[in-house]
């Protein structure tokens, strides 16, 4: 009997409900997970034989188990920070003759989910880069993912490598070095909501609030691009800060924008600091103050964390807890004396 012609394409969901099985055990078995029972296994095969169903272009790959490819998903590509990681990894992958395959989420986290699968289909591992989905979600997730590198993010999973910046003492350094040149009243222009760097940054300032009573910290709705930063000119001046703290260089770079157009001097009537010291951050006007990160190192260290996971080498790192790396404070001309002060 031959097969019926169909319109439309066979996914894991048409192959689960044929099997009487989940979707998740589903992706383990077309992953090549031996993990899952053997007759379950073959039914799951079998289903998916009669259903024609394909799961990727490179499937005679994944067949054989190597693509040579790894995946990683970014929230936002047009970030330069996910740029200069995703350029780390795809460089230090090319020496080991590997190629990236990069899924941007746009900052919609119920995409997440779906990229990363497909993703991980198509390639023998996977680095989600700031993942913006729930903890939740990324738990029930990550097996299905594996072998997966996570930026940003941890997992109960101590398996899972993990490479984290300290942006809770980058934000408190910054936030210390206002006060240092007499500022009393600070902003905070926050980072998208389901960030988890964002969270690390307001746990920060937090200690830093504890620690300075004396200091006023307002939080002001920012995001994370340039248009964020310039849409928030009107917030940050009704606030009457004089020291704002970016959520990141493109947040701060926007601001500054819009305060040069208001006719608001910085750093004489205002200073702003942003976060990861970008290439643009020390050619805007004034330079801007910042808290460097190694960004391209964390691509590279992504793919050898990667690279002993999909080779089956032990990794120290791994099983001691996250790799963390520490920001460095960039002082330039975009943060000066509070007014009154000189």
């Amino acid at each position: 009997m031959g097969r019926r012609a169909t319109t439309r394409r066979i996914g894991i969901a048409d192959v689960a409900l044929k099997a009487g099985v989940s979707h998740a055990t589903v992706s383990r078995v077309m992953n090549g997970n031996f993990t899952v029972d053997p007759t379950i296994a073959e039914r799951v095969r079998a289903a998916a034989t009669e259903l024609n169903y394909q799961p990727n272009p490179v499937g005679r790959s994944l067949a054989l188990g190597k693509t040579d490819t790894i995946g990683i998903v970014v929230p936002d590509l047009s970030n330069p920070t996910f740029q200069a990681i995703l350029r780390g990894l795809s460089m230090a992958a090319a020496q080991d003759g590997y190629r990236v395959l990069i899924a941007d989420s746009s900052e919609v986290s119920s995409e997440e989910a779906i990229l990363a699968g497909e993703a991980r289909r198509r390639c023998d591992g996977l680095v989600l880069c700031a993942p913006r989905m729930a903890d939740a979600e990324l738990e029930e997730l990550a097996p299905s993912l594996q072998p997966m590198v996570l930026i940003n993010r941890t997992t109960v999973d101590t398996h899972t490598p993990s490479l984290m910046v300290d942006y809770g003492q980058g934000i408190r350094e910054l936030a210390e070095h206002l006060v240092g040149l007499g500022h009393t009243r600070l902003a905070f222009l926050a980072g998208p909501a389901r960030s988890a760097s964002n969270g690390l940054r307001l746990a920060g300032l937090a200690k830093f609030t504890a620690a300075h009573p004396g200091i006023e910290l307002q939080m002001l709705d920012g995001g994370s691009t340039f248009e964020a930063g310039h849409q928030s000119v009107d917030a940050v001046l009704a606030s009457g800060a004089t020291g704002i703290l970016a959520f990141n260089d493109l947040v701060a770079m926007g601001l500054l924008s819009g305060l040069h157009e208001r006719g608001v001097r910085v750093p004489e009537d205002m200073s702003v600091t942003g976060f990861d010291d970008i290439p643009f951050a020390r050619y805007t006007t004034p330079t801007l103050t910042t808290a460097a990160v190694p960004i391209t190192e964390l691509g590279q260290q992504a793919w050898h964390r990667m690279r002993d996971l999909i080779r089956n080498i032990p990794s120290d790192e791994a099983a001691g807890g996250p790799t963390v790396f520490e920001p460095k404070l960039e002082v330039r001309s975009s943060s000066g004396a509070a007014p009154g002060t000189a």
